[in-house]
């Protein structure tokens, strides 16, 4: 889906809708003229303004960012004025389409997002579905916008929460398993700056040969683990502290809190 001559306006410009921005322009999918920032810090907009070249301020826009935290949301759409023609793209955690759509009026097309924060660095994974009234040039139109910072995965807004759980939350539990990681080291002799590169280097190792080998993740792991060895006895300990149920249920934990938050 072409975004040509479509103008982007991005209603909250902070770390995530900067990492949009910076995607869009990499991927050179539209220009620096196309994109409207609004933002209630001008110490902000002139940033974004001086390092991206684009738009600050309000304006009329084909696609609408709403990238404020979910607390400010009301207040945020109240300050919109009238966009009728436009599709709204959500990345408010925990913020239904339908009550989106309540608080717009009429029968706004709306389509929700739950991104990650590797899209700051271009290796995000989003997954998005479409409201009562957006169609499904709308989800091609949300998945060139997403895509230009990493994946996007097309769901029913039921499973919004799991994705939250998983891919929202994910980074997380991947930045808790390294500082267990470099913890561990330090206990076995090493210096901070050998634990920490030597944790970091392992985990995005690991990750590009997941992504790469297209082998299955069990798979990868039986090649790791030689009977009697090291990486058994390790996987050991791990099986028996139960470490697959404590991601089960801490990913259940975060869906229902998810769930909560949105009001189902």
């Amino acid at each position: 889906m072409s975004l040509q001559n479509k103008t982007i306006a991005f209603i909250g410009a902070g770390n995530m809708g900067e990492a949009l921005i910076r995607g869009l322009l990499a991927a050179k999918t539209v220009t620096p003229q196309q994109i409207i920032a609004h933002d209630v810090r001008a110490d902000r907009l002139d940033y974004l303004r001086q390092t991206f070249g684009i738009r600050t301020g309000t304006g009329q826009a084909d696609v609408v960012i709403l990238a404020v935290k979910p607390q400010q949301f009301t207040a945020a759409l109240s300050s919109l004025g009238s966009h009728p023609e436009s599709l709204f793209l959500s990345i408010l955690a925990g913020v239904t389409t339908s009550r989106i759509e309540r608080e717009l009026g009429g029968q706004p097309r709306v389509v929700r997002v739950m991104p990650n924060t590797p899209a700051l660095v271009g290796a995000g994974a989003a997954g998005i579905c479409k409201g009562a009234f957006a169609t499904d040039d709308d989800l091609q139109t949300a998945e060139t916008i997403l895509g230009a910072v990493g994946i996007v995965v097309r769901t029913e807004e039921k499973l919004m929460d799991a994705v939250t759980a998983l891919s929202g939350s994910g980074p997380a539990y991947i930045f808790r398993v390294a500082e267990a990681m470099i913890a561990a080291g330090r206990e076995q002799g090493m210096s901070e700056e050998m634990a920490k590169q030597l944790t970091l280097q392992t985990i995005f190792g690991a990750a590009r040969l997941l992504v790469e080998s297209g082998e299955p993740p069990d798979v990868l792991r039986k090649k790791v683990t030689s009977p009697g060895g090291t990486t058994e006895v390790a996987l050991k300990v791990m099986s028996d502290r139960k470490l697959m149920e404590i991601f089960r249920d801490a990913i259940a934990a975060a869906a229902k809190r998810g769930q909560e938050l949105s009001g189902g």
